[in-house]
């Protein structure tokens, strides 16, 4: 019988996907796919600027609204600009210089006609108004719009979350990842005089208004994504404490409902432990200006920029489960640390096309990993990541369709890891593999980006072309194999399973010892000298098989 031996640890289940549109299945697009998804001319024409949100959120309707304005500079002379709301939200004035202004809906964009000459290098705004019923989340963080829900003493408890859907779902704006606000932006929330309001950023004020209602005001310094911006609102209570990090005194503030306090100043003791790992691996966090705030949500969590929310029930591990098998995933609140981790994959280097999203989930699964090994060794945080390979499928590529907002395979998280993880051994320099992390973060700080971009870095820094491997984890959904066979007291080697040029180094235990070879899609020959019985076995931290083909 052959022998085949994959080192993977397959299943048929998926545990998480990534938030947004991961299980949409079709294959076909359609015009709102590309107005959503591409950078239209009615976009390209305009630099984003500044989002001013101002908003009134009324629980007793499940209603939004308000106005957005919107400022941006002009780079192209053009009349039409392309401003998103998703039905059943509608736009109901715009205005530019006081005067409003015309526009055509089509189904979830807003053409508006711009009458004021729009000068190349002038900064202009336009004010949006709107209101409606936003869509309701079914199954947040998953299925985008708002959750209307309740605490168990009958307030209400609301939350934003939207990534792959799109912020258009709760406001209007400018939903496309390229573009983000480069000076800003300020978030007001009017809620009934009873509850409290968590945005992103820092809170400048709260205004009593004569209806009984209040208006709170958040400020947010540094560039921020769309689906970043969220809104929480609910009965909260709050703590604080000031965590000493590279960049001095970052302020950290705690918002859960009144009866999670006890829980939570427990629970929460995680956070410290999160800056002062990811701090260690990647650099600065890439927010001082804006605080870091760990929010209480009625769903599992999300990495809303300065704004995390955590709906992990103060647990330890996914909701009190070990994702990767293997004990080490009861040591940390995985919303805490996953989450968390987005603010500098995802939040700080963000994707410009969604399709590239492995970039913000395969860097920041891989976090989890490294945070064990910070407080539990190395070889805590390799059995992690190890463990995770039971939850891939290789149902389909990493990397989606580009331009028409679609996500690739929820393999982006736990194939996307244990990419990294090989990609390590490949290096095989821890220090330098954490100049690169954190080189990674500095380069591209504040930056939407590409993949092309990501895959040129790692390939530069690590000293190879790594553009076939990138081929073969992100774009194929075949498992690397390693074929061999001993013939004559030599050893046969090659790729196989893998695409074209596949070139990835591979430490193996030949007879026991340690060995590095170089494979490629052709047969290689190793002499061996006299060995009766010899064996290979391939270092289990790489992400491939391996096949005796004399067996």
């Amino acid at each position: 019988m052959k022998k085949i031996t994959i080192l993977l640890l397959m299943a048929s289940f998926s545990v998480i996907k990534a938030q947004g549109l991961l299980n949409k299945k079709e294959t076909t697009f359609t015009r709102q796919d590309s107005l959503r998804g591409s950078i239209t001319k009615e976009r390209a024409w305009w630099d984003l600027k500044h989002y001013h949100l101002s908003i009134k959120v009324n629980p007793a309707d499940s209603t939004i609204s308000g106005s957005n304005t919107i400022r941006y500079q002009v780079l192209q002379e053009n009349s039409v600009m392309q401003i998103d709301l998703q039905n059943p939200m509608a736009i109901t004035n715009v205005t530019q210089d006081g005067k409003p202004l015309t526009y055509k809906r089509e189904g979830n964009v807003y053409f508006i006609t711009l009458t004021a000459p729009q000068k190349v290098g002038t900064t202009k705004e336009i004010v949006v108004f709107y209101g409606g019923k936003p869509k309701v989340a079914v199954n947040p963080p998953w299925d985008g719009g708002i959750t209307w829900k309740k605490d168990k003493n009958g307030n209400p408890f609301i939350a934003s979350s939207c990534q792959g859907l799109g912020a258009s779902v709760w406001w209007p704006n400018k939903d496309h990842m390229y573009d983000e606000v480069d000076e800003g932006m300020k978030i007001s929330v009017n809620v009934p005089g009873n509850l409290t309001d968590v945005s992103n950023g820092r809170l400048q004020s709260v205004q009593k208004e004569k209806d009984g209602t209040k208006t709170f005001h958040w400020a947010v310094k540094n560039p921020i994504n769309n689906y970043g911006v969220n809104i929480n609102i609910g009965d909260y209570v709050s703590f604080s404490e000031k965590y000493k990090g590279e960049k001095g005194d970052l302020d950290c503030t705690y918002y859960v409902l009144r009866d999670d306090l006890d829980k939570a100043k427990k629970q929460f003791q995680d956070v410290p432990k999160m800056l002062k790992a990811f701090e260690h691996w990647f650099g600065p966090y890439p927010f001082y200006e804006d605080s870091y705030k760990l929010v209480q949500a009625p769903y599992l969590g999300m990495e809303h920029q300065s704004s995390v929310t955590y709906g992990n029930k103060f647990l330890n591990g996914y909701l009190g489960r070990d994702l990767s098998g293997t004990g080490w995933g009861m040591k940390f609140d995985f919303i805490i640390i996953h989450e968390s981790g987005h603010e500098w994959f995802a939040n700080n280097i963000t994707y410009k096309d969604i399709a590239d999203m492995w970039i913000h989930e395969s860097f920041t699964n891989y976090s989890e990993s490294l945070f064990l090994e910070y407080y539990f060794g190395k070889e805590a945080g390799y059995t992690y990541v190890r463990g995770i390979r039971k939850n891939i499928e290789n149902d389909k590529p990493i990397i989606g369709n580009y331009g028409v907002n679609n996500e690739g395979s929820g393999d982006m998280y736990y194939k996307g890891a244990n990419m990294l993880h090989t990609l390590r051994q490949v290096l095989n320099n821890d220090e330098k593999w954490r100049e690169i992390l954190r080189g990674l973060n500095a380069t591209f700080y504040h930056q939407t980006v590409t993949t092309q971009q990501i895959e040129s870095y790692l390939s530069e820094k690590i000293g190879r072309d790594l553009t076939p491997v990138f081929n073969q984890y992100l774009r194929d959904t075949r498992i690397p194999t390693l074929e061999y066979f001993f013939k004559n007291n030599q050893l046969g080697y090659r790729w196989a399973n893998s695409v074209a040029n596949f070139n990835l180094p591979v430490k193996v235990y030949l007879n026991g010892t340690a060995q590095i070879l170089e494979p490629n899609n052709e047969w290689k020959m190793l002499p061996l000298g006299t060995t009766e019985k010899p064996t290979l076995e391939v270092d289990n931290n790489y992400y491939v098989g391996s096949y005796n083909i004399t067996e």
